[in-house]
């Protein structure tokens, strides 16, 4: 049987991955295993912060000024924006499309606000939102992580609570996954998008 993921691009249609999840939950890990495992694409958003020492302008972030930010906005450019503490992030609409025409996977890890308004542009992305098996298995990871003070720690715990109700009283997500074992979770993920762009196979012409 052919793998779909190692089937020409030309045959088939991309799938826009939406990876969504509070913090601590491991979303970072598994988006990191998942563009190895499915030689997928990631998407790079741009912003208007400043760059730090460890930043890579185009592998973290597209860095760029207010006034360009704003063109791009006025010329419908991103699929979603949003200001977060001040400073404009957004993501690229051309640099997902173009990488959809070729047949690619392109995964985006986003919050919830964001992936609503890209299931609004894009509806036929598919919306995987990460939970954590249990609250205290959450507080664990976010101690366990020893990089910030207890208040810190209940401060995002809060967040997450109320980004995990969002997420589960909205219609953006398609499936949600429990990370309670890591090799579990990403096969779990893997399956999904196969089989979804198995789904999207064309048959080719000889």
């Amino acid at each position: 049987m052919t793998d779909p993921a190692d089937t020409p691009t030309e045959t088939r249609e991309g799938v826009l991955l939406i990876i969504s999840g509070p913090s601590g939950v491991g979303k970072s890990t598994l988006t990191n295993a998942l563009l190895e495992n499915l030689d997928a694409d990631l998407s790079v958003s741009m912003t208007t912060r400043p760059m730090s020492k460890s930043d890579v302008d185009g592998e973290h972030y597209h860095f760029v000024d207010v006034a360009t930010f704003e063109q791009n906005i006025i010329n419908q450019q991103f699929l979603e924006h949003a200001v977060y503490n001040g400073n404009y992030y957004g993501t690229p609409r051309m640099y997902v499309q173009q990488k959809l025409d070729r047949g690619r996977v392109v995964i985006l890890e986003i919050d919830v606000e964001g992936a609503r308004q890209i299931k609004s542009a894009m509806p036929d992305s598919y919306a995987i939102f990460i939970k954590p098996p249990s609250e205290d298995a959450l507080i664990d990871r976010l101690r366990g992580r020893k990089r910030e003070d207890e208040e810190t720690i209940q401060k995002r715990f809060s967040l997450a609570k109320k980004e995990i109700a969002f997420a589960e009283s909205t219609d953006v997500y398609d499936v949600f996954v429990v990370n309670d074992d890591f090799n579990r979770a990403v096969a779990e993920i893997e399956k999904l998008i196969r089989r979804r762009l198995a789904e999207g196979q064309e048959p080719t012409l000889f």
